[in-house]
């Protein structure tokens, strides 16, 4: 906690310096507790100069990201409705915010990660989280039943492909159910997990989780994701481009999150539609893969295709199979 306030305190002043003592008088805490913050930001990579005598400062060009950073490029709807939280690193930021949804956390809190270190994608397969991405979950509690919860998979990828599109400048498409893609590279991962209330048959909350690909890590992708992984800025980005992203994904989503489908979301998701036109294989959770062409998305967000030697479509669930291209 202290870590992130100090972080917050030297953002707000960046360009001057702040002593010791100043930012300990100023957070409530003990000078100590400054410097084994300070000493633990600079171990994770935060570029804090400290001089003698002069205190310390965050170097000019330094990406930072702080819940004040995030906040304070909200809209008003969303600035006074969500519960913005920055933590360094955590195993994932789903697997943490479910916890605290079933202690019972209120919609709207948002929980943000500097780094995964198991961060998990669909089907239980680990996503790739350093440092340097955004990954970030939104607690909700909408008033939907079990089936109409893809529905918020599909708002919140047209919102993080108008998010990512202003920031990067590049077009983005969404690969069904839950990718973002630019150039034809996957940029952005989407989880979206929900806990049933049996009696009512209702969802009693949902967790939906992002993971961006903000820029490539410096010492390369892995190899199983040289192929297939890509990143919203070829160089470095400006400083507060994290920051900047996550405002601009919840200013994006929570209007539609309200409105639901008179937002008209789904039209856009089916214009952003990476595989519309294009031939695939469909990989069915048990069964031989089969190809087939890829004819749009219905109102349940299934994906419509026809199978090579047919005739009549068939539409698929998110949670049956698995498509890529041919």
């Amino acid at each position: 906690m202290v870590k992130q306030q100090v972080l917050a305190a030297l953002d707000a002043a960046r360009g001057r310096y702040i002593s010791g003592q100043e930012l300990a008088a100023q957070l409530g805490v003990s000078r100590t507790a400054v410097w084994k913050a300070v000493a633990a930001l600079r171990s994770d990579g935060i570029p804090i100069e400290a001089v003698t005598n002069r205190g310390y400062a965050l170097a000019a060009d330094a990406d930072v990201l702080n819940a004040a950073a995030v906040a304070a490029l909200l809209a008003p709807e969303p600035l006074h409705t969500l519960q913005i939280e920055v933590v360094d690193r955590l195993p994932g930021t789903n697997a943490a915010l479910r916890a605290r949804a079933d202690a019972g956390a209120p919609e709207g809190l948002v929980l943000i990660a500097q780094a995964q270190s198991a961060g998990r994608g669909r089907g239980g397969h680990s996503f790739y989280s350093p440092p340097g991405g955004l990954y970030m979950s939104i607690l909700l509690r909408p008033e939907i039943g079990a089936r109409q919860a893809v529905g918020l998979t599909a708002m919140a990828a047209v919102a993080a492909a108008r998010a990512a599109e202003k920031l990067c400048g590049a077009p983005i498409r969404i690969k069904w159910v839950n990718d973002l893609w630019k150039n034809g590279r996957k940029v952005c991962g989407i989880l979206t997990e929900a806990a049933l209330d049996l009696e009512s048959g209702m969802l009693d909350y949902a967790v939906l989780g992002l993971g961006f690909n903000v820029v490539a890590p410096a010492e390369g992708w892995p190899a199983e994701l040289q192929s297939v992984a890509g990143a919203l800025f070829d160089g470095d980005p400006a400083p507060g481009a994290r920051a900047a992203l996550a405002a601009a994904f919840l200013n994006e989503f929570w209007p539609l999150y309200r409105t639901g489908p008179r937002s008209g979301y789904l039209d856009e998701y089916r214009s952003r539609l990476a595989l519309a036109g294009h031939r695939v294989l469909v990989t069915p959770r048990s069964g031989t893969p089969r190809p087939a062409a890829v004819l749009g998305i219905d109102d349940e967000c299934r994906l419509v295709v026809r199978y090579d030697g047919e005739s009549r479509p068939a539409a698929l669930t998110s949670g049956e199979a698995g498509v890529r291209l041919l």
